[in-house]
């Protein structure tokens, strides 16, 4: 019975130790990006030794798996379903980018970094291949009911495609000063213009 209680300790002291390596992955890279968060800065964050970071998550796509995974289970992104049922198709964008744009609010200290990362890291953009597929996902899903065909169509798409990026979000309100709302009403005039205008070619 004591062995069974003393595995059962030792078990939850190494899942207390990986989760607190976790965090201070996720702390670095919201702080100094990944080229910061060396193995030495994670173990010192952490409070354990580089070896045990290594015992814990023998390579890099361990650990940014687990870090990642981790941060998006607190920091969920919006689910289309929440605006599927709007038939109108800039209504339905207007009503999914009020809510993307709270995503990017929240979860901007880590995006700032991350949009540079992933070009510098592959793992990290391998890792990550499922969340960009999401955004296409979205971006699909809000194009229902908008031209589809020539330049309009290609012009429609392209919005909201920019709309739904972080970047884009980051530079209206960041550097132009808009706020959430103003940025949701510019994207939907915008892809409105795109879906009326008449193609040059």
């Amino acid at each position: 019975m004591a062995r069974k209680y003393e595995l059962k300790r030792r078990a939850a002291r190494q899942e207390e130790t990986r989760q607190r390596i976790v965090e201070a992955t996720i702390a670095l890279h919201q702080t100094v990006g990944g080229a910061g968060a060396t193995i030495s800065a994670i173990a010192a964050r952490a409070g354990v030794e580089r070896p045990t970071v290594y015992r814990h998550f023998p390579d890099e796509r361990a650990l940014i798996t687990a870090c990642t995974g981790h941060y998006l289970a607190l920091n969920p992104p919006p689910d289309p379903v929440a605006w599927q049922g709007i038939t109108v198709p800039a209504e339905r964008l207007r009503v999914a980018l009020a809510a993307v744009y709270a995503f990017h609010r929240r979860t901007a200290q880590m995006m700032v970094h991350a949009v540079q990362d992933v070009e510098t890291m592959p793992t990290l953009r391998e890792v990550l291949a499922p969340y960009f597929a999401y955004w296409e996902m979205v971006r699909e899903t809000l194009l229902v009911g908008w031209p589809c065909e020539g330049d309009r169509g290609r012009w429609v798409s392209a919005v909201i495609g920019h709309a739904l990026d972080f970047r884009t979000w980051r530079a209206l309100v960041g550097e132009q000063g808009l706020e959430d709302a103003d940025v949701v009403e510019l994207m939907g005039a915008l892809a409105c213009a795109a879906a009326s205008a008449t193609g040059g070619r």
